[in-house]
């Protein structure tokens, strides 16, 4: 091939950005540890709203035809390869089926080569991340009204190692394929930081069965619009009743609006305790290309 050949030409110009993307992420790398170092002490390190804002950022600010979810995809690599080297990094995975949806669910989120653990017991995830045997759980979106007996009552206690949600997933849809009708949420130990695009789950215990017009009653007068909502009781009809709800904001254990809340149930709730939450996955419209 003639050395003015345009083709040569052009690929000699990939291989000199190419090295450019090489220097920048060593670089990248050098940056993170000193984070790490900062970190140090710290039992998880995992910081699902700041690796939100990162993706949300690059999104919006990206131009071209170079696909976004591929984009999000290589910072998703590029973020938990980092993470590995902070500290031990682990998935358990509730897998109820031999399909492997739930942990390709997983590995789209936290990387090819991440250490995970698949189990048939969403109990047995949970206290996989409630002891740091695996640093995240994956657990399938709860079915209200469907399922009789659901993992997120087990996550209704008050203790700073209580396994809280974190993320939903996916961030990004998927291109089409099993994944398409599937979501999980990722359970950790870990606190969550406001990110403008935030949605919350809480639950509430109470003595009678809420109705649900006059839950949202009180969700509302308290600044709370209620989305997703589920009700559980035992079996055997023994112990108070358990909502789960999902509302369009930040709440957090300390979230003064709790207290509004709990004053606007009155004495039909014993207690509302904040189960985490998630900064609301990139839509169909936010992917969309954007060229010029």
């Amino acid at each position: 091939m003639k050395e003015s050949d345009p083709l040569d030409a052009l690929r000699r110009e990939i291989d000199a950005i190419d090295d450019q993307i090489h220097d920048l992420i060593m670089r990248r790398t050098q940056v993170v540890e000193q984070v790490r170092d900062l970190k140090e002490g710290q039992p998880v390190k995992i910081r699902p709203s700041r690796e939100a804002e990162i993706l949300v950022r690059l999104v919006e600010r990206h131009r071209g035809p170079f696909p976004k979810r591929e984009l999000v995809r290589i910072w998703r690599e590029l973020i938990v390869a980092t993470l590995s080297f902070e500290g031990p990094f682990s998935i358990a995975v509730y897998q109820p089926d031999t399909g492997g949806a739930y942990t390709e669910l997983a590995r789209n989120q936290y990387g090819s080569f991440t250490p995970m653990t698949v189990h048939g017991s969403a109990q047995r995830v949970i206290d996989a991340v409630s002891t740091h045997e695996a640093t995240v759980g994956i657990l399938p979106l709860p079915r209200p009204g469907e399922d009789r007996n659901p993992w997120w009552r087990h996550l209704v206690y008050e203790s700073e190692s209580a396994p809280r949600v974190i993320a939903r997933l996916p961030f990004t849809g998927t291109k089409g394929g099993a994944l398409d009708e599937l979501e999980a949420f990722v359970i950790c130990p870990i606190g969550l930081q406001e990110t403008g695009r935030d949605r919350s789950l809480i639950a509430i215990e109470c003595e009678e069965r809420l109705g649900t017009s006059a839950l949202r009653g009180a969700l509302s007068d308290a600044g709370l619009e209620a989305g997703m909502m589920d009700h559980w009781r035992d079996s055997r009809d023994e112990g108070p009743w358990l909502v789960l709800v999902e509302v369009d904001t930040h709440v957090d254990r300390d979230s003064p609006v709790l207290a509004t809340l709990a004053h606007r149930l009155g004495n039909g709730a014993n207690r509302i305790v904040s189960l985490g939450g998630y900064a609301r996955p990139l839509s169909a419209e936010e992917l969309a290309p954007v060229h010029g």
